[in-house]
């Protein structure tokens, strides 16, 4: 899938961080990912979903550089905003195998919807970071949700947390797994939307996705520390 959005003016020195840092970034993130090891969970009832197959899927924006590891040879689509940090996540992304659609809550919603709906007709999985570009943390937008609407597919959600990892001070703390760590990866229940829903309905499902954003994330951690204390007899 070709990226979905006209390419800005950017100054000078943008466009040599834009031929140079997306490349650096690619080759670090494909070093590490190469040395992770991961465990998957479910909740209960749940199908395996991993690796994804056409579908939507979700995922907190702290970990999503933990996601652009795992998922680099599925060539999934991930939804970027349009701004320049944008730019740079979506040539770094390119560099991994993943397409790119354009767009956000604050600009350029709507095709960035477009893209991932073309996406999925494509046979590729759709990812959104539910909270980002900039927050607040842990709270989804809607556009998962409508996406699930316009195409008919669930909304499922998932996180991962890697056992060693740098946090940037960001408003999301975003996580950078060290190299050979453990990585716990949580899938939870998908969320199905009628195509006829509006209003208060959608916000239930927003509410919904939300929720099993917050049950994987819970439980990933919970599954850590039961390793951890596990490992030291405790």
């Amino acid at each position: 899938m070709k990226e979905s959005s006209k390419q800005p003016s950017w100054t000078f020195g943008q466009r040599i961080a834009l031929a140079v840092l997306p490349r650096v970034a690619a080759w670090i993130l494909r070093a590490i990912a190469a040395t992770l090891r991961y465990e998957i969970i479910f909740e209960e009832g749940l199908a395996m979903l991993e690796p994804p197959a056409t579908g939507i899927y979700a995922i907190w924006h702290r970990a999503i550089l933990l996601a652009a590891c795992h998922f680099q040879e599925y060539h999934a689509v991930v939804l970027i905003s349009q701004s320049f940090d944008g730019e740079l996540v979506t040539r770094t992304a390119m560099n991994m195998g993943y397409g790119a659609a354009r767009g956000s809550s604050t600009r350029g919603a709507l095709e960035g919807l477009m893209g991932m709906k073309e996406a999925l007709e494509e046979g590729h999985a759709a990812i959104f970071t539910a909270d980002g570009p900039r927050g607040p943390v842990y709270r989804t937008k809607i556009g998962p949700i409508k996406l699930a609407q316009m195409t008919g597919y669930p909304a499922h959600s998932f996180y991962l947390l890697p056992e060693r990892r740098w946090e940037v001070k960001s408003w999301d703390r975003l996580m950078i797994p060290k190299p050979f760590s453990r990585v716990v990866m949580s899938f939870a229940q998908g969320v199905a939307v009628d195509p006829e829903a509006r209003g208060p309905e959608l916000e239930e499902r927003r509410l919904e996705l939300q929720n099993a954003l917050e049950r994987a994330r819970l439980n990933a951690e919970a599954h850590l520390a039961k390793l951890q204390a596990r490992r030291n007899g405790s």
